[in-house]
């Protein structure tokens, strides 16, 4: 989840790669993944589908335990607001979920007001908002 994501474990990512236009996407789920390479396209065995990922950069080194490389992934299921606008998250989003606008490499990215849904009855009592983008 884009919570537990901690600075020292993106600190070797050199691009971010989007599979598709971010532009109508509220948010996207990013997970860390164990995968075999620093670059190129991972496998993806999620249901829906990937929307982006991170490659590293050559400093980056494998785990000495399983010799894999953790890298960021960002995917949306089937039943998130892009293809499902009136369903379970038409006025939330996942835990893991952030707005791809505050991606970058090396910057985990944050939920928006846009990404989050509209604000709760209780953030509106007191006066929490989230940044706009």
């Amino acid at each position: 989840m884009s919570a537990l994501i901690e600075p020292q474990q993106i600190a070797h990512e050199h691009e971010i790669v989007w599979l598709e236009s971010i532009e109508s996407l509220d948010y996207v789920r990013q997970s860390l993944d164990r995968l075999q390479t620093r670059r190129g396209k991972p496998p993806y065995h999620r249901d829906g589908r990937m929307v982006g990922y991170a490659t590293l950069s050559s400093s980056a080194r494998a785990s000495r335990a399983s010799g894999t490389f953790l890298r960021r992934v960002f995917w949306l299921l089937p039943h998130d607001r892009d293809q499902q606008p009136d369903g379970s998250y038409a006025s939330s989003s996942p835990s893991e979920a952030i707005d791809p606008r505050t991606i970058s490499p090396k910057v985990t990215g944050h939920k928006t007001q846009r990404s989050a849904g509209p604000p709760s009855a209780a953030m509106r009592e007191l006066g929490i908002t989230l940044p706009e983008s």
